[in-house]
Formats: structure tokens, C-alpha cells, sequence
């Protein structure tokens, strides 16, 4: 069974490729910033956004092709149940990197099933993170060795490249880090299946 990926992040499509889920990438458009800022005037924390906008995703495409399985996914980053959006800038990537240092913060990551314009799954899966405490130097070193696209697309730490030495520890899975609870999305799919 072929799905679609509603998802330009190429992490999340090479996830689904080693775990050989079959899927086309169809991307949702989805104006993320605009979402944010509506939740975050209703009160919305950091988790209830990030499962807004898988579920938005997914139906937005799911809407276009009706008749099959669409995989909507997000990822947030809370601190002290603030959100912290990815960076505009690498000025803004520093503050960001600033502001966690030497701190725990959590990484939500939420995905959303939907077939005929309607959610029919979703999951949310929550990691801990605590950050090493660095000299500033240090931070602007590490940010100096990622592309500034790749900083923007992908927020300020990329655990599958140097990011991982960022952090005192990590309490949670992988994958879902990246980006995809792979793991509960392969069960249902299993399932679905059936």
C-alpha cells in the first residue's frame, strides 16, 4: 500500500524509506506561522499546535486525493510550555540555542492519518531533551557548521547530524525526534491493513 507523505521534510521521507513504507510526497502548503499565531491566541501550548498542524496537513491533501491514506506530521519544541518556533534567522538561531542551553526542554511530534478529507488516526509522541551547558562561542561555532537553508527548514539542532552532541541526554525515540513516531505509524498501518 502506497501512502502520501503531506510533508516536504526529507528526514521524514528517509524514516519511511528504511522502515520501506511505500509513499508519494505531496506537500501540504499549509501556511505554519499563520496556524501558530491563530492557536497562540486562543491559549493553544505547544502540544495542542503541533496536533493541529499534522491533523491540517493531512486533510488538506487528503482532501485532493480522497481514496487514499494521507500522513500528516509536525514537530514543536516546548520550553517551560513556551513555544519556540524555528528560526527566521542564524541570530535567531543563537538566541534560540541561548535560551536552551543548559536547560530541559520537550520536543513534541505528532502525525495524522486522514482519508477522504477526515482524520481517521493521529498520535503524539513527547521527548525530553536536556541541553550540555556552552560558552556563546561555542553555540556560534556549532551553528557556523550548518547551511543556513537546512537551519531554517529544520530548526536549530539536527539530531541526525551533529546535533546529538549538543545534549547532556536524550529521553526518547529517535525517529520521533526526527520526526516520525515510526514505530505507532507502521502498528496502524498493520492494522489498517486488515
Amino acid at each position: 500500500m502506497k501512502i502520501i507523505l503531506a510533508s516536504k521534510s526529507g528526514v521524514r521521507k528517509e524514516i519511511l524509506d528504511k522502515y520501506k513504507i511505500d509513499c508519494d510526497v505531496i506537500v501540504s502548503n499549509v501556511d505554519e506561522d499563520e496556524v501558530k499565531n491563530s492557536l497562540l491566541g486562543e491559549g493553544a501550548d505547544p502540544l495542542l499546535i503541533s496536533k493541529n498542524l499534522a491533523e491540517l496537513k493531512s486533510i488538506k491533501v487528503s482532501n485532493k486525493h480522497p481514496d487514499r491514506l494521507v500522513l500528516g506530521a509536525d514537530s514543536v519544541i516546548s520550553f517551560n510550555d513556551e513555544l519556540i518556533n524555528k528560526p527566521k534567522s542564524r541570530n535567531e538561531a543563537l538566541k534560540i540555542l541561548k535560551k536552551l542551553n543548559n536547560s530541559k526542554h520537550f520536543l513534541v511530534s505528532s502525525v495524522c492519518i486522514s482519508k477522504n478529507g477526515s482524520m481517521i488516526w493521529n498520535y503524539t509522541d513527547t521527548s525530553e531533551l536536556k541541553m550540555k551547558n556552552f560558552a556563546e562561542k561555542d553555540l556560534k561555532e556549532y551553528l557556523d557548521r550548518i547551511k543556513t537553508e537546512t537551519l531554517l527548514a529544520y530548526g536549530v539542532y539536527q539530531i541526525e547530524a551533529n546535533g546529538l552532541e549538543l545534549f547532556e541526554y536524550i529521553k526518547g525515540d529517535r525517529d520521533s525526534i526526527m520526526g516520525l513516531p515510526i514505530k505507532e505509524i507502521m502498528n496502524y498501518i498493520k492494522r489498517y491493513k486488515k
